[in-house]
């Protein structure tokens, strides 16, 4: 599968980023996505979640779903669940709060610490990677399925 890399020096580059990639999405089928978030603490995970949902067309603030595990969007008719599992102490916890209802062909899902969620969540489409490098931040990004690798191509 297809992988790029990127460098961003600050936020302003992390946004351009973002929407770069929310702009290629809106080109094709954006219902059904799931999208990983990869990183240390502070790397820029949520940085990178809020400018992507606002370039998507969301108004207003991003919340970290830190404590809540996920919040909820309704953005051009879409439902968007953005998810931070850093606070997971068991992947089973996901069971309980209804995991499987928020991921289906009608849902766009963002992850952060997914590796936290264990077998339970789904595969993804896209895994970005996010670490410091020098006083910036790298974005590797991963496609892992074919419209994934598509978004890809487009990225300017």
């Amino acid at each position: 599968m297809k992988q790029q890399r990127y460098y961003c020096e600050d936020e302003a580059g992390t946004q351009k980023l973002a929407i770069s990639l929310a702009n290629a999405m809106v080109k094709s089928e954006m219902a059904g996505v799931v999208i990983y978030l990869e990183g240390d603490l502070g790397a820029g995970k949520t940085t990178f979640s809020r400018d992507f949902l606002q370039s998507l067309g969301h108004v207003g603030s991003v919340k970290s779903p830190t404590y809540t595990l996920v919040e909820p969007y309704t953005i051009a008719g879409l439902e968007v669940f953005h998810f931070d599992l850093y606070r997971l102490n068991d992947p089973e916890e996901l069971e309980f709060m209804g995991i499987r209802d928020y991921f289906n062909d009608n849902t766009l899902c963002l992850v952060e610490w997914p590796q936290n969620g264990g077998l339970m969540l789904p595969e993804a489409d896209l895994n970005i990677k996010i670490d410091y490098e020098k006083t910036g931040r790298a974005f590797c990004l991963n496609a892992l399925t074919p419209r994934a690798e598509k978004w890809l191509t487009e990225i300017s």
